[in-house]
């Protein structure tokens, strides 16, 4: 029978510290972080959906094993897979999802600018991928995220390696994305950008259900209004490292294992 959960003994985690790269065993427990705070805001989906860090310095990413919960990724548990999908290193030999590879390989391969890609399927992500117009301008999250968002229609479970070029084309440059029928993803330049992209975003479509459903009339926001919010964020010239550290704090007090 197959054990979905394979943890690592202190031994075995020792030896992956002391082998790997010091770079990436940071990126191994930053990545591991994430995993942990995002099961925290109960932004997951069983064992489906993903996040991915690039390995500093290489042509590689660290990925979850096909098998583990949010709650139970740690460092040494992280899959390590190159840009043609090939497995380099599997701690608990569980492999990684194809689809997984699918989408975060595409967007690792074309956008050297992005480190870190995040994929969710929330309930309200995924409402949201629903509606016909999309993200709503009818809320302070929304404002900031209005023009800002690509759309990529659905076109079954992508498992499909041609996908990868209309994935890449349709997200072009920006930094977040709604997969229509699908969920919600984002790809930041590190894991604290990715983050606060995925939490704004994630709270965006909560607040757009919320009111839709309630079967009002909603107030939507004046054009001159969201391009005076976006100034606002821009003048402070955000690295969102002050969001990042209070979720690492959190994450030491409700899952302090993360980093074994």
């Amino acid at each position: 029978m197959l054990t979905p959960m394979k943890r690592l003994d202190a031994s075995s985690e020792n030896a992956l510290k002391n082998r790997v790269a010091g770079s990436e065993w940071r990126a191994r427990t930053e990545l591991a972080a994430l995993y942990r705070v995002i099961a925290h805001f109960k932004w997951t989906d069983s064992i489906y959906t993903h996040i991915s860090l690039r390995v500093p310095g290489e042509e590689a990413f660290l990925i979850n094993p096909f098998g583990y919960l949010y709650e139970e990724v740690t460092a040494s548990s992280l899959v390590k897979v190159d840009i043609q999908g090939k497995v380099l290193d599997d701690p608990v030999g569980l492999g990684i999802n194809v689809a997984g590879f699918i989408i975060h390989g595409a967007i690792h391969a074309a956008r050297h600018d992005v480190d870190c890609v995040l994929h969710t399927h929330t309930r309200a992500g995924v409402a949201v991928s629903t509606h016909e117009e999309g993200l709503l301008p009818i809320s302070q999250h929304a404002s900031i995220l209005m023009g800002r968002i690509a759309y990529h229609d659905f076109e079954g479970i992508a498992i499909r390696p041609e996908e990868q070029a209309r994935l890449v084309a349709d997200l072009g440059p920006r930094a977040m994305m709604i997969l229509r029928n699908h969920g919600l993803l984002v790809a930041g330049r590190s894991v604290a950008e990715a983050f606060y992209f995925i939490h704004v975003l994630e709270r965006a479509c909560e607040i757009q259900v919320a009111a839709l459903g309630h079967g009002v009339t909603v107030r939507r926001i004046t054009e001159q209004s969201i391009t005076d919010s976006k100034a606002a964020i821009q003048a402070t010239n955000p690295d969102y490292s002050r969001d990042w550290a209070a979720m690492l704090r959190l994450v030491e007090r409700v899952a302090p294992d993360y980093c074994y």
